[in-house]
């Protein structure tokens, strides 16, 4: 039986320990990867460290991983003709960027990306467009991109034109939605832009707002003054720094300023308590005295229980779908589509810039540790294989 390297979570509060585990073969719509490169998220901290979502040891964890793929399941598509661009994943050929699927699969460790060879969904993945781009930076792509998506899905923000564009179900019904079109009067605000989710949320706000559909007119962020010059360059239009006493205040007068009112904000990182205080200036109306009828928080990090109760204000903590269907087809679109064909334009790149943290599964350790130090506008990533 074949067999492959993994940094196996023993216990809960127990560091991971290399061992041996049996080499898994597919089963239908799976792909089996060989794992090139990891990028570490807050999360496989909390996993390792307090047990979050894990029922039983021991197990393999991790979401973020690039590598090739080596064997494919029953429908899993894996051709395409000379005028087909639609997806398809070849053995021995495919490169991609995947999303773990351990937390929805009951901590199966064969779909663990910390490992050297992992069982991911096909609609987990996206294949990389040529050879030009590295695994490391590869490896930075599926949490930093399925965040801010679904935090525009979660919101009811309608998805881009160009990018397999469907309706989302809103809170505001279709005459408010139509008359926001007619004419861009909103700033999409992102805090904690510096952060890796932060980052691909201004490239993916950046896409919003140059839609004519959208109602979108600027996008407004939040980030640290030795971050500014870097969030700037992925296209947000003003960028606040989130230290200052005064940033409410800023981001609140900024947008009157532009004739704009704030009525969705993304929180990658930070605190929500400050999301809530500028949003809380634009409830009741806006420039032109038009009536708002609410606003809404998308949170990447946990609401806290006692987190203030705003009248006309919804916190959304974003976690995909439970519900396999659901989810299946959410990954499908936002990896499949959206993150396939603005890979192939160009019109996104991975971002922040990777930061090796070693070489082998055992620097995983050391680099969530270094995680929890604290990590600005840096991608961790541990290089697994060549």
């Amino acid at each position: 039986m074949a067999t492959h390297l993994a940094a196996v979570s023993p216990a809960k509060g127990h560091p991971f320990e290399l061992q041996s585990r049996p080499t898994p073969r597919p089963g239908p719509d799976d792909l089996l990867i060989a794992v090139k490169s990891v990028a570490l998220n807050p999360a496989d901290a909390l996993i390792r460290d307090q047990g979050l979502f894990i029922p039983t040891y021991p197990t393999v964890v991790g979401f973020d991983m690039s590598g090739l793929v080596l064997e494919v399941g029953d429908n899993v598509p894996t051709r395409a003709t000379d005028n087909d661009q639609a997806l398809c994943f070849r053995p021995g050929v495919t490169r991609v960027a995947a999303y773990g699927a351990s937390v929805w699969k009951s901590c199966d460790p064969d779909y663990g990306a910390f490992q050297e060879r992992c069982l991911v969904p096909w609609q987990h993945a996206v294949p990389l467009p040529d050879e030009s781009m590295s695994w490391n930076h590869a490896a930075t792509l599926p949490v930093a991109v399925e965040v801010p998506l679904s935090a525009w899905d979660a919101m009811g923000i309608p998805r881009m034109r160009g990018a397999g564009f469907e309706p989302v179900s809103s809170a505001f019904d279709t005459n408010e939605r139509q008359k926001d079109h007619m004419r861009k009067g909103e700033a999409l605000l992102i805090w904690g832009a510096s952060s890796s989710v932060g980052t691909m949320g201004v490239q993916t706000a950046r896409l919003l707002r140059e839609d004519a559909e959208s109602s979108f007119a600027a996008v407004y962020a939040t980030a640290g003054s030795a971050n500014k010059d870097y969030v700037a360059s992925l296209g947000v239009d003003r960028v606040f720094n989130y230290k200052d006493s005064q940033v409410v205040d800023a981001i609140v007068s900024a947008a009157k300023e532009d004739g704009l009112v704030i009525r969705h904000c993304f929180l990658a990182t930070g605190q929500l308590a400050a999301c809530q205080a500028v949003l809380k200036a634009f409830l009741g109306e806006d420039q032109e005295g038009r009536k708002t009828k609410t606003a809404k928080i998308a949170s990447a990090p946990v609401v806290p229980p006692d987190a203030e109760v705003v009248d006309g204000m919804e916190t959304i903590f974003l976690m995909p779908s439970m519900v396999e269907t659901e989810r299946l087809a959410q990954f499908r679109y936002w990896f499949g589509t959206w993150l396939r064909e603005n890979l192939a334009k160009g019109t996104i790149r991975p971002s922040p810039e990777p930061g090796v943290v070693g070489k082998g599964l055992g620097a995983i350790n050391a680099g969530l540790d270094r995680f929890l130090q604290g990590v600005s506008c840096t991608k961790l990533i541990v290089e697994v294989a060549e």
